[in-house]
């Protein structure tokens, strides 16, 4: 929703800047999503100041005649300006563009900015303008003479008149009906500041004559509850005054003509649609506010024929339809240049009607927007009186009507309970009885029945979001300012205890999700397998198989201990038709016996074979390796919460050629390597394959719903590489350890970027290339404390693991 600036202090006084009142707004709940400048002149005249021609010589070039003028602008020495008009004389008041003024077109585009230059061999410093030149109308006949005792130097704005208006951009929420317009901010304003709203009078409204009637009949008063008209006889269609057209520019809309751009006026002024019909138009006299069949066609005003449904409310004479009522009148009735005679409507019209309406034709006008959320049922005769006033004022004629007024139910005030205990509690704060009153009362909620313990308000229906005792105290909060209501010392919240138990499924698709959007495809096996896969891995199982006493084949004998050869086969299968480059995951459960008795085991089982990626013209395949699966895992964990976790290199498996063991809170819970050789040819997998078995029971065991909050630090981090040579045994765990040992507090990431391998390392060495980021959350960090952190942790690889630094 757009204001204008200048069309606000027209209800109420205004002596903040457009940014102050941007905070007041805001503060109110009508949030500000933008002011911009509206000049009615191109450039509002900025740099034109008047001027008085204290000297003028005449001098020729070239058979034109120019004058050699010095003008007193204001400053402490006159202006030399060369003028090529004829009329200009000492002793003038004139309009002078300085150095640095821009001048611009009738589009409102820049032409040229004045500089101080030499013209015609003289020093020119600025223009003495004509009207053109300035932008107050077409003449180039010679300069403008002004008849004035303002002083020179004064701001052209002033001699003119000439007031900036600025468009204040409102982002309305649904539920603030009440301030959809001018009137409606400036009742927020008043609330805010204590400041009285001033309504134009409409006390010079009466009726001249009855010799132009419509009768008025409304059959659906549910959908359209109030009705007002009257007919306005002898006016004039012409162009809006200037002051009219430059308000309805400023917020966006293009003036049409006196009748409808007050209709616009009071629209947007007031919060009050309106329509203007031909009279002539209203074919017997009569208006009838109604449904009709479903299927009636009918044309609007944007020519567009559209084809009614049977609760479409409708605005008729006694033949045809005229407009669709609340939303878009039509196309035969609307107001022409040849027009007469006027028949102004306003009306309260159902929100869920004219809602439903303009959904079902895809229609979003003025009128709509403010009916769907409500108007203020009361202030509709206010409105038709003025605008007549207003149609009298700028386009003639006289009233020729009684007024009609159609309102048999007046819409009720709500009442409401409002008790000061819940007032303190919503707000969280104990305010005083009287202001909580003087601010009701501001915001023209009465105040009765009141008892020590509370009140009773009576709202008036325009505030159609304030029909609860929450709404009350929203009310009352938005006005005192939220930024008003202090923070405890001590804060804190009691929602982590609400938290639903644990639910494995929402963990599972969680995981399922996370891995799914890294490229893994999820499978789901059979748990049924040969016994001949367990006798493969003896050593790495639990206990005995649990074998099928009804079984179909051997191949399907028993319940599988290992979710190893039940991957392997979905590989197998996938890889003997073309699909080489597999990343797979499987939610399933082990079975073995001890002693007698039966245990399940759920696992997630994660296997990837082949290429990262599809090879491509831009970059060569990438053999899928050890790392890659244990990156995956690793973030995995993360995700889950599990931070501090350890590892181990697998040793003895049957299943694995290498690997790692993952410890959390003391239990070795996720394995994963590169399958042996053997284990893969005997599923008829010939390639690569690395394996990750995780203890999703244990797993979910020891995952907590915790929330941790940590600030964000304003200061940066730092990163700082070192290149270790070290033994071939050394673990990139064990550089982890040593790296948190020696430095606690600035250490907050550690990685590996490099891994080399070569001759000329020597034999039994490695090289490690390690990225170190340091960031301290209470400073920026000093290169002098980088440096000695630096120094810190060489000295610790050094000693501890023997490391040769190479930086």
């Amino acid at each position: 929703m757009k204001i204008s600036l200048n069309w606000l202090k027209q209800f109420i006084e205004i002596n903040e800047s457009p940014e102050e009142l941007d905070q007041m707004l805001t503060g109110t709940g009508l949030e500000v999503e933008g002011i911009e400048r509206h000049d009615s002149i191109p450039g509002g005249l900025q740099g034109f100041v008047v001027g008085e021609v204290l000297t003028c010589e005449r001098f020729m070039v070239k058979e034109k005649q120019l004058s050699l003028t010095t003008v007193d602008v204001g400053q402490e020495t006159p202006s030399q300006i060369v003028c090529g008009a004829a009329n200009v004389d000492a002793g003038q008041k004139v309009i002078v563009a300085t150095v640095g003024t821009t001048l611009y077109d009738k589009e409102g585009k820049p032409v040229f900015a004045i500089s101080s230059k030499k013209t015609y061999g003289h020093l020119s410093e600025g223009m003495i303008c004509a009207e053109d030149e300035i932008g107050i109308g077409s003449s180039h006949d010679g300069i403008l003479v002004l008849d004035t005792d303002l002083p020179n130097g004064t701001p052209a704005t002033k001699y003119f008149n000439l007031e900036a208006d600025y468009m204040i951009e409102i982002g309305l929420t649904p539920n603030r009906a009440d301030a959809a317009s001018h009137w409606g901010v400036a009742r927020d304003i008043k609330a805010a500041t204590g400041r009285e709203i001033t309504l134009p009078s409409v006390e010079a409204f009466k009726v001249d004559n009855t010799n132009f009637p419509i009768e008025l009949v409304v059959e659906d008063a549910q959908a359209c509850p109030r009705f007002c008209g009257v007919t306005i006889d002898g006016v004039s269609v012409k162009p809006s005054p200037e002051w009219l057209q430059n308000a309805l520019i400023t917020i966006g809309l293009r003036p049409i003509n006196n009748i409808v751009d007050i209709t616009n006026f009071i629209c947007h002024g007031l919060g009050q649609p309106m329509h203007a019909y031909d009279w002539s138009a209203i074919k017997g006299q009569k208006v009838l506010v109604k449904t009709l069949p479903a299927g009636t066609k009918f044309t609007t005003l944007d020519e567009v024929e559209r084809t009614l449904g049977e609760t479409d409310l409708m605005v008729c004479n006694a033949e045809e339809p005229m407009g669709i009522a609340g939303v878009f009148g039509g196309a035969t009735s609307g107001i022409k240049d040849e027009t007469t005679r006027v028949y102004l409507e306003v009306a309260y019209f159902d929100p869920a009607s004219v809602r439903k309406t303009a959904q079902r034709h895809g229609l979003k006008t003025d009128a709509s927007f403010r009916f769907e959320r409500g108007t203020d049922p009361n202030a509709k005769l206010y409105a038709l009186k003025y605008a007549a006033l207003l149609i009298q004022e700028l386009a003639g004629g006289v009233i020729a009507s009684e007024v009609s007024d159609f309102y048999p139910t007046p819409i009720q005030d709500f009442v409401v309970p409002v008790t000061y205990r819940n007032i303190d509690r919503l707000i969280g704060k104990q305010l005083e009885k009287e202001l909580i009153k003087s601010i009701l009362v501001s915001l023209d909620i009465q105040i009765t029945e009141e008892t020590e313990a509370g009140f009773t308000a009576i709202v008036p229906p325009y505030r159609v979001d304030v029909t609860r005792e929450a709404d009350i105290i929203e009310e009352i909060l938005r006005v005192y300012g939220f930024n008003n209501i202090e923070l405890s010392e001590n804060l804190g919240t009691d929602y982590l205890s609400d938290f639903p138990a644990k639910d494995r499924d929402k963990l599972q698709w969680k995981i399922a999700t996370g891995l799914a959007g890294s490229g893994f495809s999820e499978i789901i096996t059979n748990s049924l397998t040969k016994p001949s896969y367990a006798a493969l891995i003896q050593s790495d199982l639990q206990g005995e198989n649990v074998e099928i006493l009804n079984k179909l084949s051997e191949d399907l004998a028993v319940m599988r201990q290992s979710m190893v050869f039940s991957g392997l086969e979905v590989l197998a299968h996938n890889i003997n038709r073309r699909q080489k480059d597999l990343k797979l995951f499987d939610f399933g459960k082990t079975y073995h016996k001890v002693n007698d008795k039966y245990v399940e085991k759920r696992h997630l089982a994660i296997y990837i074979t082949g290429n990262i990626s599809a090879e491509t013209w831009q970059a060569k395949s990438e053999k899928i390796s050890f790392h890659t699966l244990a990156n995956v895992v690793t973030k995995l964990l993360k995700s889950l919460g599990f931070k501090d976790f350890q590892t181990r290199p697998i040793e003895g498996s049957a299943t694995f050629e290498y690997g790692l063991n993952y410890v959390i809170n003391k239990k070795e819970c996720v394995s994963l390597g590169l399958v042996k050789a053997k284990l893969a040819k005997a599923a008829d997998v010939k390639q690569a394959v690395f394996y990750a078995d995780l203890d999703w029971d244990y797993l979910f065991k020891q995952y907590k719903e915790n929330v941790v909050f940590t600030e964000l630090s304003k200061f940066p981090e730092v990163r700082r590489d070192l290149s270790l040579v070290l033994d071939k045994e050394v673990t990139f765990d064990q550089i982890q350890k040593l790296a948190k040992q020696y430095e606690k507090n600035l250490l907050r990431q550690i990685n590996v970027f490099d891994v080399y391998q070569g001759e000329n390392l020597g034999e039994g060495k490695k090289s490690y290339s390690v990225s170190f980021i340091l960031q301290d959350n209470e400073q920026t960090l000093t290169d002098k404390v980088i440096d000695k952190t630096m120094e810190r942790l060489m000295a610790g690889f050094e000693k501890e693991i023997g490391a040769v630094i190479r930086k």
